[in-house]
């Protein structure tokens, strides 16, 4: 059976530009439409999903691309994982974990031998291999996280832009001129796994663009690391007054830890802000100002994407999830000039 690959091929173009001659999602020039149709109806390649379709073939199985890495918080994955779980079981759906840190060589698997009907990935990279390997098995997807050239697939998020802009105001709007950041693992960079770059990206620029000094450090998930980043932002920003935890719950609880034993009061000497929290920033001692990760809603909506083109819808395309901010009282206005 002809693949999407071997029209490709056939014709002289991408993957990409034959997923969009078929949907119609971009606009190409109609010589090239033309050509790459002409191959289709002389390899008489068929969609995955559409063979499925005519098949009337359902497996009722989901694949879970969520790779395992050494530097990822288990417990946050785990309840991606199992948010994506309930999501599929309210279709009546069972869900097979692909958790091998190979993302393309599982899904490729389980496709070719026709064990799953689609596929949800987690931790997307901004260059993400698993896109151009479902646009090549034509699997029905739905993205929690943006890759880069997405048109023809079906991407949810927060919209971390939205949240770091939002953290900068809010902490600006109370008179915050230097802002500590304790960040996410630079290995998480180096991947250059999306939502950290647009985070990272948007806090710098709102921050430049409101006169804000601001520095992020990298952290491991280990308690020292923890330490030595607010030692390191206490040093190199000596009229630090705010302080954003952009980091897992093990780090942002030794960082509040430590604090504690230097004396700081929270809010009176910093004010801490919790953004894009994975867990309840209102449970730490104080409870925290947060932007919390809709982590139930994003596994929802990515299922449900993935469930449209499955049934043959192919509505596609970025859905960002808006920020919320949770006030608890640890954001006030410095005591001290900044």
């Amino acid at each position: 059976m002809a693949t999407i690959h071997d029209v490709a091929q056939a014709a002289g173009v991408s993957i990409s530009t034959v997923s969009y001659a078929l949907s119609g999602k971009r606009s190409i020039a109609s010589s090239t439409r033309q050509r790459v149709t002409d191959v289709v109806e002389r390899l008489g390649y068929r969609p995955h999903a559409g063979a499925r379709m005519l098949a009337g073939a359902r497996t009722n199985i989901l694949a879970l691309s969520a790779p395992i890495r050494a530097d990822n918080h288990q417990p946050t994955q785990m309840r991606f994982v199992t948010a994506v779980v309930e999501a599929a079981r309210r279709r009546d759906y069972d869900v097979l974990l692909l958790a091998t840190d190979d993302e393309v060589s599982g899904i490729r698997r389980v496709a070719s031998s026709s064990l799953v009907d689609g596929v949800v990935a987690l931790g997307v990279a901004t260059v993400d291999e698993r896109v151009d390997l479902v646009r090549e098995l034509d699997l029905p997807a739905g993205f929690i996280g943006i890759p880069r050239d997405v048109d023809d697939l079906a991407c949810i998020d927060l919209d971390f832009e939205s949240a770091a802009r939002l953290v900068v105001d809010r902490l600006a709007d109370h008179g915050h001129g230097s802002i500590g950041v304790i960040g996410h693992p630079a290995s998480y960079l180096e991947r250059d796994t999306g939502f950290i770059r647009r985070f990272d990206d948007a806090f710098a620029a709102r921050a430049a663009d409101r006169g804000v000094e601001s520095l992020t450090v990298a952290t491991d998930l280990g308690r020292a690391s923890a330490i030595r980043a607010v030692d390191e932002l206490r040093g190199r920003l000596p009229d630090m007054t705010a302080l954003v935890l952009h980091c897992s719950e093990p780090t942002a609880e030794a960082a509040m830890q430590h604090l504690r034993r230097l004396g700081v009061d929270i809010p009176r000497d910093l004010s801490v802000l919790a953004a894009c929290a994975s867990y309840p920033a209102d449970e730490l001692d104080p409870p925290l100002d947060t932007i919390p990760l809709p982590i139930d809603e994003m596994c929802s909506r990515a299922v449900e994407a993935a469930f449209d083109r499955i049934d043959g819808r192919v509505d596609t395309g970025v859905e960002l999830i808006a920020p919320t901010y949770l006030a608890k009282g640890s954001v006030i206005e410095p005591t001290r000039a900044s």
